[in-house]
């Protein structure tokens, strides 16, 4: 059954109330106009729908949309309930409560409570690991987004999806989408906003999960250059991040803890949970690396990490990260047997297709197997973690991991040929 029209509800409400067109229109409005709303042949501006439902007894959004306010109400308790769900990592609560207001009929007449929903709906899905229906859900908003009316909106989509297809394993269309919209800014002059940023630190975050290094270190530069200029607090945060994780990868530690402190100064209250996790993360993984002998202090943080990440709305792939990085940092302090179950639970929540990620948790639990003497295990972790690498065509790493296979197999009783094939697809990858 249709709904009334915005003129057939005013005209009803009138009507019930033994009200005339004149003496609804005075003496504001004339009668004249107030017939044609009524007759759906003039849409009044939002100053005229308030002061009829000021005449009228009635709320402006029962006049657009014929519904009433105690339901609205109701909508809105849910709405604002699935949110604080969200936030806090009850994520499958929350999932359930955003399909409750996309289920209602009455949230069709609602576009606002609609789309709020649905992009909640959106992160709540990727947050219980249902990638599939997230990218569905994001790939609907973003063809629906505008950058002309609403400019971080636009941005945040785009990220949301960009970073959903690379949590799924399709790197490269994670790639594809940052690096569209982000052409889109430039190309429309909006490239100087806290929205670029934004948008570059996902492009960035894409290229280091593809194993593009060359261009992720040359968007970092131009990243942390143009959150210095026009970035807000936060955009700085996201770029510094994603800059000080391009060190990590390429080596470069004390750089990357630099940036990664810069970051942390910007921290706030109100930042974004899962990306101030993330950044803990990866100023932890860097102070293992560039500073091991503060190894306890990274232990504590990745700790405290991991506990506020269990109630946050984190992906499976930041909470396998924090995993990964406290398995190192059992490594570093003599424990490698915690660092097995830990490197083992990573592995658990990333599954088999081929992730940086992936690759990370495999090299730390070979690490941690070499330190129990678990020689023959530690080889098979360091096997995968060098294939990982090269499926994903990152070529410095890969070749990086299969030299240390061939170290560890010198050291082994095992026959010379599995430890000279290991040098021969260093040399390969290497370009050699």
């Amino acid at each position: 059954m249709d709904r009334e029209t915005l003129g057939q509800r005013i005209r009803a409400l009138r009507v019930r109330q033994g009200v005339s067109q004149a003496q609804l229109a005075f003496p504001e409005l004339s009668d004249s106009y107030i017939s044609l709303i009524e007759s759906d042949k003039r849409v009044p501006a939002p100053s005229v729908i308030e002061l009829l439902a000021a005449k009228l007894n009635c709320s402006a959004t029962y006049l657009v949309s014929g519904v009433s306010e105690d339901v609205v109400d109701e909508l809105r308790v849910t709405l604002d309930y699935a949110e604080i769900a969200l936030l806090g990592g009850a994520a499958a609560e929350a999932r359930d409560r955003f399909a409750e207001v996309l289920s209602n009929a009455d949230a069709v007449a609602l576009p606002e409570m609609l789309h709020q929903a649905r992009w909640g709906h959106a992160l709540a899905l990727e947050a219980t690991g249902d990638l599939e229906h997230a990218i569905e859900e994001l790939r609907a908003l973003t063809a629906e987004a505008s950058a002309e009316a609403d400019l971080d909106h636009w941005a945040r989509v785009h990220v949301a999806l960009s970073r959903c297809l690379r949590e799924r394993g399709d790197t490269s269309a994670g790639v594809a989408v940052a690096d569209d919209a982000l052409r889109h800014l430039v190309a429309t002059g909006a490239d100087s906003t806290d929205a670029a940023v934004h948008l570059g630190a996902a492009l960035l975050a894409a290229f280091i999960e593809r194993g593009d290094l060359v261009r992720a270190r040359q968007l970092a530069a131009q990243l942390v250059e143009r959150a210095d200029r026009v970035g807000g607090p936060r955009a700085r945060m996201a770029a510094y991040r994603e800059a000080a994780y391009v060190a990590e990868v390429r080596g470069e530690y004390e750089e990357g803890v630099a940036l990664a402190e810069r970051a942390l100064a910007l921290a706030g209250e109100d930042d974004d949970p899962r990306a101030l996790a993330r950044l803990r993360v990866t100023y932890a993984g860097l102070l293992l690396r560039a500073r091991p002998d503060r190894a306890g202090q990274a232990h504590e943080l990745l700790t405290q990490v991991r506990v506020e990440i269990g109630a946050s709305a984190a992906g499976e792939t930041d909470v396998a990260r924090c995993l990964t990085e406290l398995a190192r940092s059992e490594t570093a302090l003599g424990r490698p047997a915690e660092a097995v179950a830990l490197a083992d639970q990573a592995l658990d929540l990333l599954g088999e297709a081929p992730r940086r990620a992936t690759a990370a948790a495999l090299t730390v639990l070979g690490e941690a197997r070499v330190r129990q003497g678990r020689r023959e295990e530690a080889v098979t972790s360091l096997t995968r973690a060098a294939t990982c690498l090269e499926e994903m065509e990152s070529s410095r790493e890969a070749a990086q991991a299969w030299f240390d296979l061939a170290e560890l197999l010198a050291e082994t009783d095992v026959a010379d040929e599995p430890r000279m094939a290991a040098y021969r697809r260093a040399l390969t990858c290497a370009g050699v």
